[in-house]
């Protein structure tokens, strides 16, 4: 997860395996909820770790692209 936070200048809040039964819906509803108490944040894909990441932006690194 270092080079995530390396390339994105974002912060990994929760980590969810790609390979669950439910795919990524858990890491969907999670951010659902971070983002209806304000947070900005998003789901991306980490295929070297096969995983869903809910990652929150640094307030000093920008704006989330994408």
């Amino acid at each position: 997860m270092a080079e995530v936070l390396r390339v994105t200048g974002a912060r990994v809040l929760e980590f969810f395996p790609a390979g669950g039964p439910r795919g990524s819906w858990p890491a969907e509803e999670s951010a659902a909820r971070r983002r209806a108490c304000g947070e900005a944040v998003r789901v991306v894909m980490d295929l070297d770790q096969d995983a869903f990441l809910v990652v929150a932006q640094d307030h000093d690194a920008g704006a989330l692209t994408g």
